[in-house]
């Protein structure tokens, strides 16, 4: 039986949401969308605060703050790799972030594979980094949906139930519409109530957890005999030694991907400049903050021992706030988590609708393509997106769009080479680069498929081993390839593609050239 404030405070942090997106309009420079880059980009205008609350609002999303929490109750400290994982993000966005949008905003790039196809004038490797960005993106996108359905199920509506199904239809259709009229400004506006509903519900949970149990010390006590007991063999809420290795390469290489997704990639385009983007990485850790009180909240999951269904870790979260928290509270956290599955769940979906019709339905079947039809174009694929998604969830186990996310991570950090090395130096060969990014695909999927589903995989070197990352692994190959075969082909003549992002300096260079003193009309 749901409770009345319950649903009261669930409805009033969710329909401000949805009045938000309302207003999204106001955000146009006009009323027209005539072009994909206002539609997806929301003109590259947003300032500091819209962009840190759209850039943080993509990448903290609501399965983030149920899976981190859940991995914690299932498995203790090595859950904990998320923290350091979104710390390391944000050097790496203030350095990469700026430089790619300047590239991207002076050649009127929307997405990351149009950056590779002028960078190495190659149409086959600017689809494969567009294929493999909406075959990572989809499934995170499917996760999002789960988020909801965890928060649904613990507010009392069955998982599986027509009462719950019809509630996550229903806050989809809402957002398919939403991002159908206004792209990319819905959830941007969204956004600026998901950062506060986020901050304030994490705070308050962590409040009434640390005054139940009197203190952290009681409460890690408590947590840590009950997974001695219940957990597997190796989990602990202190990181053994063997442990240690894994720990380090998941987080590093998972801060490697996360920019790579398009997701967060569509976000930092959106930006007024490089400048805004430098001043929002500054202040970006805040988010990681939110983070660890949700990870709290999961050793608070152990230590009250809540119960969840076999293979629902995600649900500790949402099971301990319904128990602990009196209703009217608990209403305002299961409702900002859901809006935190709204947000990046809709960048999801343009983004992955951008790539396909910027590197798929242009580049292979409609050149000619104008603006306008264009963004018709993307608007259709991103309700796509959001149904697949919501049809993705039905139609398969919860565990298949798990295992397909944790693929989704090895697969985009195969792009790594093509986009970030791309940024600083033009030496890496586009057909080694490709052949490249086919061994990381094929070695990584492999490696995390013959481990079942398992994101660290043992390696031995020279009678010694340890868990790797077997994203991170995979990429190690990849780049070993890339290098040998660029030094091969170059060794050998292979021809490269044209390089079109340096074609302004050069006609800047030869204007000058032009106007220097002496020179004639002609030249001469």
């Amino acid at each position: 039986m749901i409770d009345g404030a319950t649903t009261a405070a669930f409805l009033i942090v969710v329909g401000g949401a949805s009045l938000l997106a309302v207003t999204a309009p106001r955000l146009h420079r006009n009323d027209d969308l005539p072009s994909l880059e206002r539609w997806a980009l929301a003109d590259r205008g947003l300032g500091p605060v819209w962009t840190w609350f759209l850039l943080g609002g993509t990448i903290f999303t609501a399965y983030t703050f149920t899976a981190v929490p859940g991995q914690v109750y299932g498995r203790g400290a090595s859950a904990f790799f998320a923290l350091p994982y979104t710390v390391i993000v944000c050097p790496l966005a203030f350095v990469l972030l700026p430089r790619l949008w300047a590239v991207a905003r002076r050649h009127g790039y929307v997405t990351v594979a149009d950056f590779v196809r002028g960078r190495y004038g190659s149409p086959a490797l600017a689809l494969v980094v567009a294929l493999t960005g909406i075959l990572a993106t989809m499934p995170y996108l499917a996760l999002q949906v789960l988020g909801i359905r965890a928060v649904l199920a613990a507010a009392g509506l069955q998982a599986h139930g027509a009462a719950g199904d019809v509630a996550m239809v229903a806050l989809f259709a809402g957002l398919a519409i939403a991002t159908y009229r206004h792209g990319l400004r819905a959830p941007t506006v969204i956004s600026a109530l998901k950062g506060p509903a986020v901050f304030v519900s994490a705070a308050v949970a962590v409040g009434f957890v640390l005054a139940r149990f009197g203190g952290p010390g009681p409460m890690f006590e408590a947590a840590d005999r009950r997974l001695a007991r219940s957990g597997p063999g190796d989990a602990s809420l202190v990181l053994s030694a063997h442990q240690q290795g894994g720990f380090a390469t998941l987080a590093l290489g998972s801060a490697l991907a996360l920019l790579l997704y398009p997701h967060v990639l569509t976000a930092g385009f959106a930006a007024a400049g490089p400048h805004t983007l430098r001043r929002v990485c500054v202040v970006l850790p805040a988010w990681t903050a939110v983070l660890a009180m949700f990870g709290v909240l999961g050793i608070a999951a152990l230590a009250m021992a809540v119960d969840t269904p076999p293979g629902t870790a995600e649900a500790a979260v949402p099971l301990l706030v319904d128990r602990l928290l009196p209703a009217f509270p608990a209403g305002l956290v299961f409702g900002a988590i859901i809006v935190g599955a709204l947000v990046p769940a809709a960048v999801m979906s343009i983004a992955a609708a951008t790539s396909f019709t910027r590197n798929v339905y242009v580049a292979y079947f409609q050149p000619t393509a104008t603006p306008r039809r264009q963004t018709r174009v993307a608007q259709a694929v991103s309700l796509i997106a959001k149904v697949g998604a919501v049809a993705f969830v039905f139609g398969l186990r919860d565990q298949a769009a798990i295992n397909l996310q944790l693929l989704g991570g090895v697969w985009i950090l195969q792009i790594f080479p093509a986009v970030v090395i791309g940024l600083f130096t033009r030496r890496l060969h586009h057909r080694a680069l490709l052949v490249g990014w086919a061994v990381g695909m094929l070695a990584g999927t492999v490696a995390v498929v013959r481990e079942g589903f398992v994101s660290l995989v043992r390696v031995e070197v020279g009678g010694h081993g340890g868990q790797v990352y077997a994203g991170l692994g995979a990429l190690a190959l990849n780049l070993a390839v890339t290098l040998v075969l660029t030094g091969v082909y170059d060794r050998f003549g292979a021809a490269r593609g044209a390089d079109t992002t340096a074609l302004p300096a050069r006609l800047a260079l030869r204007s000058a050239l032009w106007r220097a003193p002496g020179k004639g009309a002609n030249g001469s």
